[in-house]
This record gives C-alpha cells, structure tokens and sequence, in this order.
C-alpha cells in the first residue's frame, strides 16, 4: 500500500534566516529526492570526518533510487521527507525498517535505518519532530522497541540520541568505502512515547 502523501507536520518558521519546513510520509515518487538528499547529508555530516573517495563509494552505492523507492514501496517500511517551506526542497529523511543490526533480537524490534537533515535546517526543531515521528509509525507498525546504528565518533548524534531517551545496547562494525568503523546501537522501547514528547 502506497504511504500517504499528506503533511506530517511542519514548524511555523518562516524566515531565510530561520526556514520553515513540513515532514511527510514519502512514496516511491520521492525516490529520486531521497537519493539526493541522503547523499548531500551524508557528505555533509562526515566530510570533515572521513576520506572523500570513500565517502562518494558509500553514496554511490547504498544511496541508489532503487533503493529508496523498494523502501518507500513495503508496507513495513515508514520512510519520512523533510521539506522547505516554500518551494518543497528535500533537506532531510528518515528510514524506519527492518532491523540489520547484531544484537539479540526481540519481537517488535524495528530500525530507525536513516536520520539526517542538512545543516539549513539545524536548530528548528526538525531533528526532535522526525524523531518524534519515527517513534509514532514505529508504534503504528505495532513495534516495541526502537532501534540504531550511529559512528562512535559522531558525538553530536550521539547527544541527541541520549535526549530522545536511547541507550548503548551494543556495538557493530560498519563499512564506508574501504574503511571499516566502529559504531554504537542505540535501542529505546517505543511504548512509553506519547505525543507530548
């Protein structure tokens, strides 16, 4: 069943300086502004971190429209868009799937896959609200626990992840071009979230 492509939500910013934005359920029409978006944020979140070829390998191949469109296609699969306002540009997305991680399994185990916003949208509240709705479609899904891979250097990722009530579960090692690094997995149980959070 295709996801609906309604507005999720959006903040009331308007500014240039300060940009508005909505979230909404993507589909397989999106696939193509999901490939985009996830490599832009990628090279933007680790350029600084981590060697140039082995970043654009890692786009090259885990960033495909194919890719994206299967995801946005399976009925067990949330994936969110994150726009501006006005003009509807993609500048984030989540990843809500089935779990590839190496812990012990639990029924009702789901993975946040992909988080990531541009830079632009930094500080207005993007990152909380598409959180916020990861954890709403996790609980739509029927799933119990929330879980994810972050790189053990990313220290800001790993803050915002301790505010959204996750906690160090395990760790994994994780492939970026030709490099292998060492991650954390975050789990937090989804039914204790309230849209008050």
């Amino acid at each position: 069943m295709p996801q609906s492509r309604s507005p999720i939500s959006s903040s009331p910013k308007k500014s240039l300086a300060d940009p508005g934005w909505r979230l909404r359920a993507a589909g397989a029409a999106d696939a193509d502004a999901l490939a985009l978006v996830a490599s832009a944020s990628f090279l933007e979140t680790y350029a600084a971190s981590l060697d140039g070829a082995d970043l654009v390998a890692h786009c090259v191949t885990n960033n495909t429209r194919e890719k994206f469109a299967a995801w946005a296609s399976d009925p067990h699969t949330a994936v969110t868009l994150a726009e501006i306002v006005p003009g509807h540009a993609p500048l984030g997305y989540t990843v809500l799937t089935s779990v590839d991680l190496p812990v012990e399994p639990r029924e009702g185990d789901i993975e946040l896959r992909r988080i990531y916003a541009m830079a632009r949208l930094h500080g207005t509240g993007v990152g909380p609200a598409m959180m916020a709705q990861a954890l709403a479609d996790a609980a739509r899904l029927g799933k119990t626990r929330l879980l994810l891979g972050v790189w053990g250097e990313n220290h800001r990722a790993h803050r915002f992840y301790e505010r959204q009530g996750f906690a160090v579960i395990g760790t994994r090692q994780f492939k970026v071009g030709s490099i292998v690094h060492d991650d954390l997995v975050y789990a937090r149980v989804v039914s204790t979230y309230t849209k008050s959070h």
